[in-house]
């Protein structure tokens, strides 16, 4: 897919996210925004993904670490046609199927229930080593965010990773650089992410993540790598698209009201 059709699709996942949250009247609309361009790339021009495989082996898989950002998720499935129109209204709703974090169980096309943090990249370590013994070709790919990187399970998940040597796992850090608390360098500074994952033994890369050619770029590249697991270390900007939502921590995980969405849509477009 081209680069100008991806960006549209990027921004086609940020008005969904954004109109099911404020039908909520809560959700996670910062985080669901940041990484909005990083699934477009790995969903429709990356991954071997869709309805119709997904019963099959024979796919790529997808896990949301951050599961908090579920709305953005929900919306690539939506895209997708896993879910209907009308379900979209009942996100966080008692019986809609689309829980606030996501459920497997209750919502097709999701791989792994989230939200508890750091489980998700320990989740996808172990599936990618399931699929290497099955001598299964496929990637599994993971999306954490950098808040999340606060957890000691993420570099557990790390250190596991290199020592196996998961070459068929490409993880994407969304490095926005937000908590719901403010600055993730206040709260518990991370940095320096890329080096910490080097130094676990990790492929790494930076990038920006809400550069197309980039994130097409760095995916090949993983690929590429047959001897270590792989991590796109990728700055984004929380509530990227919006511009009274962009780097705003307040907008971590507050809905908006109708007269913030009808602003929101219209700078979307």
């Amino acid at each position: 897919m081209k680069e100008i059709e991806l960006s549209q699709k990027a921004n086609e996942i940020r008005k969904i996210a954004l109109r099911m949250i404020a039908a909520a009247g809560s959700g996670h609309p910062g985080g669901s925004l940041s990484m909005a361009d990083i699934l477009a790339v790995l969903f429709f021009d990356t991954m071997k993904f869709s309805k119709e495989l997904y019963a099959s082996k024979d796919r790529d898989h997808f896990i949301l670490s951050k599961g908090h950002a579920a709305p953005g998720l929900y919306a690539v499935l939506h895209l997708l046609g896993f879910l209907p129109e009308s379900q979209l209204s009942q996100l966080r709703r008692l019986g809609g199927g689309l829980e606030g974090h996501p459920d497997r169980i209750l919502t097709p096309g999701v791989e792994m229930s989230t939200g508890s943090l750091g489980q998700g990249l320990s989740v996808a370590v172990g599936l990618s080593l399931s699929m290497r013994l099955a001598a299964n070709p496929h990637f599994v790919y993971a999306l954490v965010g950098d808040g999340e990187s606060q957890e000691g399970m993420i570099w557990e998940a790390a250190m596991a990773a290199a020592h196996y040597k998961a070459a068929n796992l490409i993880v994407f850090l969304d490095h926005n650089g937000l908590q719901i608390d403010g600055k993730v360098a206040e709260v518990m500074n991370v940095s320096p992410l890329a080096e910490k994952f080097q130094s676990f033994g990790w492929h790494v890369q930076e990038i920006d993540g809400h550069k197309i050619a980039e994130i097409q770029v760095a995916v090949a590249r993983a690929k590429e790598n047959s001897a270590q697991p792989s991590m796109i270390v990728a700055r984004t900007v929380k509530g990227k698209g919006v511009s009274f939502m962009e780097n705003r921590h307040e907008w971590h995980g507050v809905a908006p009201t109708s007269k913030e969405l009808e602003l929101a849509l219209s700078e979307l477009r």
